[in-house]
């Protein structure tokens, strides 16, 4: 098999996984303890903005392996994107399936229905609770934890941080929460 073939198929949990969780120990053997993508945003804005705001006052570039670390996931993203793309459908369970139609979703073409998440949607009551509540409350959930789900559940956990133990709970708390019982109130009301 050719290594374009394979990087092209959806890998296993039990291979994915592990990749994502080695991660971890070569980033404390380099001595850096921690790893997310939010830190990223707070690094490139202490780049870009005057020193004079306190929170972005500190030597950012000390976290340039971050940034290059982001730079790196924007342009795999691209390359898969346009020239490793999978052709075939995306699989979602039937389960799954059967209970978004429930709910009105019918285009699962795409990565995300989109009849939910298209640009045309935007400026729907749906698409203003969806993309713009959901996306200033994924912010600010973010932030309030000091950190996102990748920092937290990944790194923060390996590290043993009690912090990131109640963030991730709170995190998966919030997302059930959100999926069976604030999603299908929205979809009644709207």
């Amino acid at each position: 098999m050719e290594i374009i073939e394979l990087i092209k198929k959806p890998w296993p949990w039990y291979v994915a996984g592990p990749l994502l969780g080695f991660t971890v120990p070569v980033l404390l053997l380099i001595g850096n303890k921690s790893f997310g993508i939010s830190s990223s945003l707070r690094h490139i804005c202490a780049a870009c903005l005057p020193a004079g705001i306190p929170y972005f006052n500190y030597n950012w570039k000390k976290e340039t392996w971050n940034l290059v670390f982001v730079t790196g996931i924007l342009i795999g993203g691209f390359l898969a994107n346009h020239f490793l793309a999978n052709p075939n459908t995306i699989l979602i369970s039937d389960q799954t399936v059967a209970d978004l139609k429930a709910l009105g979703v019918q285009d699962f073409s795409g990565l995300m229905p989109l009849d939910l998440f298209g640009v045309e949607n935007i400026l729907s009551v749906k698409g203003l609770i969806f993309m713009v509540l959901g996306g200033f409350m994924v912010g600010f959930g973010t932030r309030w934890a000091g950190g996102c789900t990748s920092g937290h559940s990944i790194m923060g956990l390996s590290n043993l941080q009690l912090p990131s133990l109640i963030a991730t709970c709170c995190f998966m708390a919030g997302g059930f929460i959100t999926t069976h019982l604030l999603m299908p109130l929205i979809f009644k009301l709207f």
